[in-house]
């Protein structure tokens, strides 16, 4: 439960390689939805997002467009990552770049500190390495390539092949830390969530674990390494430590401290670097583990993981352009159980915004609404003697926003939406029972009439708090319209059933109208993928979940309905 407590969280940031697709935009949500839900709670929360700027990745993406590998990050900063913000609206506090300053200074402390205290040697290592995810790949890390790639060894999450690396390098002692992770893991099962993501990593660390090379030789776009600028620091091991130089790792120890530790909401694909690299790291460095570290599922579209190569890395806007932003959120939220890989279609999304947020929440807010400016010219009435019915309505409110809160604290963003919308479907069979309008009719009937809308605009202004981080437009609008009190992301949410009014209400535009055509529902992935830049690659790394890139082989799966649109799957976010 919330307790006003500090709650730092934390995406992966975004490996700038290329432009933003609904699988970044997910992660985005998810934690975005997160932070809101904590500061209207009233924890003191901050929320953190970014971009990954340094590798050999960007390198050769930067080369091939003929530019240098900053003025291509400049640029998919200004006209992709950070307008990607504003297209779904997301309330971070803070947005980090790997080629900030504050970022970089810190990063080569920390280093220096971890090679002082001898946690660094030198050594060489040979091994298959992949671009892609900037990481030396394990040969169960690697499949059969097909197609064009036959005969060869591929990523089994890029599906392109490795390069066979060789290089004199520094290395992390990780093999250290075996024991004391997997005491972590044991001393605390939520450190690393969900279940299944858990499991892997403690069957992983019970391998044993090998040291790791943190630093390149063979090319020079990265972060030197202090004590030998012939070598830049590994982009994974410079990435990961953007959740504390953000937060004030070695430029202000009180703010740092007020913090610190993040839950760090990640996809699947890359809890790895965020559950065995990331703690080993500040382990040795002194400094307490995460909070949590949760690695969400993937999101598939046609059977697909998303990627820009494979046409299936449908642009946020393909969807916000036609549905707004709110209904974007709460789409994602609500159709994918968080923490499990979960499929978009055009069909389904079109289906839920009809059935849940135009009909059965906002048609509620707009008859209830228009109730009471029919019958009593917007003024709320009083409310007369209760019944069971209207207590019934009450109850409601009050469980809802007990149970969303608890499954909130279990990052179970899918389960609080579907618990707040039991009180959407109590008001309109309440409203469907009560028939206001044949209460209308019987002037014996008034002090009912005025009970039962009292009910309705009271159930109406709980939901409004309650849904405020996930639709936040829609929200605000609707707490307009009933005379809210102050801002509505200033009313404690945990007892948002005592929100207050002016006493009148508005007329209410609908909050999703309806929508007959459907732009895009039966366009093509290729239609889809034209409006974006081009970029060659399209992977994400630290800080990303799955939604970065990655191509992946067909699925059975596809079918005629997914064949009309881009079936979209979206990883974990890095």
């Amino acid at each position: 439960m919330s307790d006003g407590s500090s709650f730092y969280i934390t995406t992966p940031i975004f490996y700038v390689n290329d432009v933003p697709h609904i699988g970044h935009a997910y992660t985005e949500v998810a934690a975005d939805v997160l932070a809101r839900w904590h500061r209207q709670a009233g924890d003191d929360t901050w929320f953190l997002t970014g971009t990954d700027e340094h590798g050999q990745k960007i390198l050769r993406t930067a080369t091939a467009n003929g530019v240098t590998p900053k003025e291509w990050a400049d640029r998919l900063v200004e006209t992709a990552w950070q307008p990607l913000l504003k297209t779904i609206n997301i309330s971070n506090d803070d947005f980090i770049r790997t080629t900030d300053e504050r970022h970089e200074v810190n990063v080569q402390l920390f280093l220096q500190r971890l090679f002082d205290a001898g946690y660094i040697y030198t050594g060489e290592y040979e091994g298959a390495y992949c671009v892609g995810c900037e990481e030396y790949k394990q040969p169960s890390d690697l499949i059969d390539g097909v197609g064009q790639y036959e005969g060869q060894q591929v990523c089994a999450i890029h599906s392109i092949p490795v390069e066979l690396l060789r290089e004199r390098n520094y290395f992390f002692r990780m093999s250290d830390f075996t024991q004391p992770l997997l005491d972590l893991y044991e001393a605390n099962p939520n450190f690393v969530q969900p279940e299944s993501v858990r499991n892997e990593i403690v069957s992983f660390v019970k391998q044993g674990l090998t040291d790791l090379s943190i630093s390149r030789q063979t090319f020079d776009w990265g972060i030197k390494v202090p004590w030998d600028d012939s070598h830049v620091v590994y982009v994974w091991f410079d990435a990961l430590l953007n959740y504390i130089t953000a937060a004030g790792y070695g430029s202000d120890d009180e703010r740092f401290a007020e913090l610190w530790p993040a839950t760090h909401i990640v996809g699947k694909d890359i809890a790895r670097f965020h559950a065995v690299i990331w703690p080993a790291m500040l382990m040795a460095a002194g400094i307490e583990v995460p909070k949590q570290v949760f690695g969400h599922g993937w999101l598939l579209v046609g059977g697909e993981k998303m990627s820009k190569s494979k046409l299936t890395g449908i642009a946020p806007n393909q969807i916000t352009d036609t549905f707004g932003s709110d209904a974007f959120r709460y789409y994602f939220m609500s159709a994918i159980n968080f923490g499990q890989d979960g499929s978009f279609s055009w069909e389904d999304l079109s289906a839920r915004y009809q059935a849940e947020l135009a009909n059965g929440f906002g048609n509620l807010a707009s008859r209830v609404l228009a109730l009471v400016n029919r019958y009593f010219d917007g003024e709320i009435p009083d409310p007369g003697i209760s019944e069971g019915a209207d207590e019934r309505v009450r109850t409601t409110e009050r469980r809802v926003v007990d149970e969303a809160d608890a499954a909130i604290s279990r990052l179970a963003i899918h389960e609080a939406l579907s618990v707040i919308w039991q009180l959407v479907d109590e008001l309109n069979g309440y409203i469907t029972a009560q028939e206001p309008w044949a209460l209308a009719k019987k002037p014996e009937m008034l002090d009912r009439l005025q009970t039962v809308l009292f009910t309705a605009i009271r159930g109406l202004g709980t939901l409004a708090v309650l849904l405020s981080p996930v639709v936040p437009d829609a929200a605000a609008k609707l707490w307009t319209a009933l005379g809210g009190v102050g801002a509505i992301t200033d009313v404690p949410l945990l007892t948002a059933y005592h929100w207050e009014t002016d006493g009148k209400v508005w007329p209410l535009e609908p909050l999703f109208p309806r929508i007959e055509n459907i732009d895009g529902a039966d366009g093509t992935a290729a239609a889809a993928a034209s409006s974006a830049p081009k970029a060659p690659g399209g992977g994400s790394k630290s800080g990303g979940s799955s939604g970065t890139g990655g191509d992946a082989k067909r699925g059975p799966e596809s079918r005629d309905a997914a064949s009309k649109a881009p079936a979209v799957r979206v990883a974990p976010a890095s």
